[in-house]
């Protein structure tokens, strides 16, 4: 039986402050280390994305788990297996230029949704730093978009 979607803090509750005060908190622990706090988890590489609010205009940050694919870096925008998608994800849809922060390294990147041809390639590279994407995806009906991060 498959585990239910995990239960999302509906915004502006305190489930929702609390969880954007850890994600404050894990990007400043990263920043302040180059990725020594908070670089891995679950055994993956992670990213600081940088995003702007497409409503507020507000810059922020969300920690992802990344792979690169040559000069490319591929994220997955899963939330977890819920039907909605990331709010980064949707940012990125109305501002694709962006950076990154990999550990010590910063990159102005442009981000786009990847191909069909791309799609189940990069998922499997994902899924090599990551399992428990196919875990996300069998949760959700929505096709979990990979993303691809192109440095410019």
């Amino acid at each position: 039986m498959a585990k239910p979607p995990p239960v999302l803090p509906a915004p502006g509750s305190f489930g929702a402050k609390a969880f954007n005060w850890y994600t404050g908190i894990m990007a400043f622990l990263y920043r302040r280390t180059n990725g020594r706090i908070g670089g891995k988890m679950s055994g993956g590489d992670v990213l600081l994305l940088r995003h702007v609010g497409r409503k507020t205009g507000q810059a922020r940050t969300a920690p992802l788990m990344y792979v690169r694919d040559g000069e490319d870096i591929v994220v997955i925008a899963s939330r977890g297996g819920s039907d909605a998608m990331p709010a980064w994800y949707l940012n990125l849809q109305a501002n694709p230029r962006t950076s990154v922060e990999l550990g010590r390294e910063k990159l102005d990147v442009v981000a786009r949704d990847a191909t069909e041809e791309e799609h189940d390639r990069l998922w499997a590279l994902a899924l090599t730093n990551y399992p428990h994407f196919d875990a996300y995806q069998e949760r959700t009906e929505r096709r979990i978009p990979v993303v691809v991060l192109e440095p410019v």
